[in-house]
């Protein structure tokens, strides 16, 4: 019979639908939708984009201009606008500020097909780094609450253009589930003197079953509560409230890759998003929350069901998507 299952972390409900579980070949593989032409995002195009934020290059190259290895720009249509104050005003019972943020692509590779799975290990930790430097930079600005970073790879998963980039987005409130998230694990930290998420890392090194890959600093694994098939979290075994903190950016960057070659060989190259979740600017070192990415392979729909009541069906147990993915051939 189907399991209801309560996310530990969030407090939402997950139905598990063990009966009808779904294997990998069960999904639709996802069809290669390329569209050609011209990439502003390609090496020798860097005129094209807004002037470049930050840039890794050979000494002495001149900025907007190729041979860089990692590009980070504003978005020519972005979410949030930088300029100008909140102005938070109240309409009646309602309320609204200006939409003050901002928003920049980081462009992990100047190669058009490369992704995170095939491009050499050092673009990504230079990526990772670059995050890290991002949200440090981005503090700075008082208007700023917290920095969202995240991947829609795949035109199924949101992106626009098929060269691989990331983005960020820095945001005058702290996200709804971020919020949830943070609320739900200092409760707990409250009650237990305990971090949740580092509850849920000794249980799963103890017992195995959702664990999809480890090193020696970082562990990937599939949540008990899954809301979509073959979800995985990234976490330092270790506590670390904020991103990157201390933390060892080629190891972060091997297991990033493995997770992602798992993914690519089982569901065969699925779309995806990829988003970290940190702890926000006015309390970034704390012992409750525990920064963490969270990987969602494109493979079922939202719908009335899921839309109305707040819940998520997942066809595949997470104990049956790691095992697949830690029997997963990789090179």
């Amino acid at each position: 019979m189907p399991e209801l299952r309560k996310d530990p972390i969030s407090g939402r409900w997950v139905i598990i639908s063990i009966e009808r579980g779904k294997r990998p070949s069960d999904f639709p593989r996802r069809i290669s939708t390329s569209r050609g032409g011209f990439c502003a995002f390609c090496s020798g195009n860097e005129h094209t984009t807004p002037p470049e934020i930050f840039a890794i290059r050979p000494e002495g190259s001149a900025p907007n201009s190729p041979g860089w290895s990692l590009r980070v720009v504003q978005n020519k249509f972005p979410a949030l606008s930088s300029a100008g104050d909140l102005n938070k005003t109240a309409e009646g019972i309602f309320d609204k500020m200006n939409g003050v943020g901002t928003h920049e692509i980081i462009i992990e590779s100047p190669e058009h097909d490369s992704t995170l799975s095939t491009m050499p290990l050092k673009n990504i930790e230079d990526a990772l780094k670059v995050f890290d430097l991002r949200i440090a930079e981005l503090k700075k600005d008082p208007r700023f609450k917290y920095v969202l970073i995240f991947k829609n790879e795949g035109e199924d998963a949101g992106a626009s253009l098929d060269h691989t980039h990331s983005q960020l987005i820095a945001l005058p409130v702290i996200p709804h589930l971020v919020q949830e998230e943070i609320e739900n694990a200092r409760q707990y930290h409250t009650y237990k003197e305990r971090c949740i998420f580092c509850d849920i890392i000794h249980q799963e090194l103890a017992y195995k079953i959702r664990r999809t890959s480890e090193n020696e600093e970082y562990m990937a694994l599939a949540p008990f509560a899954a809301r979509s098939p073959f979800e995985t979290f990234i976490l330092p075994k270790r506590h670390e409230s904020k991103f990157l903190h201390n933390g060892n950016p080629a190891l972060l960057a091997e297991i990033l890759q493995k997770t992602l070659k798992q993914i690519d060989v089982v569901l065969g190259s699925p779309s995806y998003n990829m988003i970290i979740h940190t702890s926000p600017y006015n309390n970034e070192i704390n012992d409750y929350y525990h920064w963490h990415i969270e990987i969602k392979p494109k493979l079922t729909k939202i719908a009335g069901f899921e839309w109305g009541s707040g819940f998520y069906i997942n066809p595949t147990p997470p104990e049956e998507a790691a095992q697949f993915m830690r029997d997963a051939e990789i090179d």
